[in-house]
């Protein structure tokens, strides 16, 4: 029996979405490996950028809405886009990179949006250094989630297609 690619984003949505509401580690989320693997397996572009942006608002709206739903969101389609990016040479090497980077540029990005706009720093050099000081702890979070999803993610779609669980011919 051969899974769809379509029932395997649906599966992909849910659980995410599900992911968000369990207990777990600050910033140990799948998201932005479901936004890598959107890229690299979806043929549909859109459904590669609406998938994690799905999985966000589903869950914001319960969660709560803010003010950095702009930038996060947008870091989550720059990730789909990298999974674009890489789908003709993946390989172990590219998804650490990706995932890495993707890691990296969160922590840099939110964290200075943070600085800027909550008023909780000062707006200079000090204020953004005590602003990534303090953020550090969710970073080693997010490292450790985004490592693992992405292994789990890109490691479970392997073996099912491999086995044959997973149509390698159907698109998304």
């Amino acid at each position: 029996m051969s899974l769809s690619k379509n029932l395997v984003a649906f599966a992909l949505l849910v659980l995410a979405v599900l992911s968000r509401f369990l207990p777990h580690l600050p910033n140990f989320t799948p998201v932005l490996a479901i936004s890598i693997f959107g890229g690299v397996y979806f043929s549909n572009r859109w459904l590669a950028i609406a998938l994690p942006l799905g999985i966000m608002l589903i869950s914001d709206l319960v969660i709560g809405l803010h003010e950095m739903i702009p930038v996060i969101y947008g870091l989550f389609v720059v990730y789909a886009v990298v999974g674009m990016k890489i789908k003709d040479r993946l390989g172990l090497g590219s998804l650490a990179i990706a995932g890495l980077a993707g890691s990296v540029s969160f922590f840099l990005i939110t964290n200075f949006f943070v600085w800027l706009t909550s008023g909780m720093y000062t707006l200079n050099g000090l204020g953004l250094v005590e602003c990534y000081i303090a953020a550090i702890p969710f970073f080693k979070y997010s490292l450790l989630g985004d490592f693992t999803y992405v292994s789990v993610l890109f490691g479970s779609y392997y073996l099912l297609e491999k086995n044959g669980f997973v149509a390698s011919t159907q698109t998304a």
